[in-house]
């Protein structure tokens, strides 16, 4: 499955409060998915790259699931749903769900599943473009995405093309699920690097991620993981503007601690009191700073 497509969701629900728990066929709670990163290769508009994203640990096993314990249903994309897709079991399941209206949501490729279940016949739904013929074979009213990040909704279906509108996909179903998200008037500012290259980038420029796992080694084991693109130029940001701070964690701390503009924005938002929300190796940034002592 894809990565950004089971993380993401999976933890911003749980952060809102949902009970979320993550199941595979065969499958047992611990056991280990394997995600991926699908990356879209710059020098053409049809061919995307895969390699292994993070091994996602499910928190559930598949055939002690009870249906009427849930509220919702969320597949992600990726590859599996072509296995799923012909999984009795799952597509069985997948059908309970839509006869009993409850919320579903799929994205990328996890509309196979639906279409397999028989959930979309009748419905408008989107998804990744190259899953048009099979959607509408499956007597979906298929909605062109003009871009990757759209989101449809049809009763208590929420569909969505792929992990780019993350942010939509998972308003849409936490609305379907009654829940309401609120602070759309805050703003936060993100601090990002790239592994060991000068971040002096601008909005539109990809940031490409890293992928750490535990493998049985003493370290971490490093891969690339998705083209993270940014949306402001770090030269026009201005510290007042902003509510809150966040600094992720990964190799670019290490750079960005030696930037004094950085520097000097952490130490603006921690002055004033504002938010700070450090993990991992971020905290060398505020070590940089000097200002983690006056909270000691």
């Amino acid at each position: 499955m894809e990565d950004y497509e089971a993380m993401v969701p999976f933890q911003a629900l749980q952060a809102f409060g949902v009970s979320v728990d993550a199941v595979s066929p065969s499958k047992k709670a611990g056991d280990i998915c394997a995600t991926a990163i699908t990356i879209k290769v710059e020098s053409t508009d049809q061919a995307y790259t895969e390699s292994r994203g993070h091994n996602f640990t499910l928190n559930a096993t598949f055939d002690e699931i009870e249906f009427d314990e849930y509220d919702g249903l969320l597949i992600p994309g990726g590859r599996s749903p072509q296995h799923l897709a012909m999984n009795a079991s799952v597509v069985e399941l997948v059908r309970k769900f839509s006869d009993s209206r409850k919320p579903i949501a799929a994205i990328c490729h996890g509309q196979l599943v639906l279409a397999a279940a028989g959930a979309v016949k009748g419905r408008k739904c989107t998804a990744f473009p190259t899953l048009k013929p099979g959607l509408v074979a499956a007597g979906a009213h298929w909605v062109e995405p003009d871009t990757l990040s759209v989101c449809v909704v049809d009763d208590n279906i929420v569909t969505g093309v792929t992990y780019y509108g993350n942010p939509e996909f998972i308003r849409l179903f936490l609305k379907a699920l009654g829940g309401n998200i609120s602070g759309s008037e805050r703003r936060v500012l993100v601090i990002c690097g790239d592994y060991v290259e000068d971040y002096e980038k601008k909005a539109g420029d990809p940031c490409p991620t890293a992928i750490r796992d535990l493998e049985g080694a003493q370290t971490c084991s490093e891969t690339q993981g998705q083209n993270f693109v940014l949306t402001a130029d770090f030269e026009s940001v201005d510290a007042s503007s902003y509510d809150a701070l966040v600094l992720p964690g990964g190799k670019d701390p290490e750079v960005l601690a030696l930037n004094e503009d950085v520097i000097v924005l952490a130490k603006q938002f921690m002055e004033a009191r504002k938010p700070v929300a450090s993990i991992c190796h971020g905290l060398e940034i505020l070590v940089a700073a000097g200002v983690l002592q006056v909270w000691s």
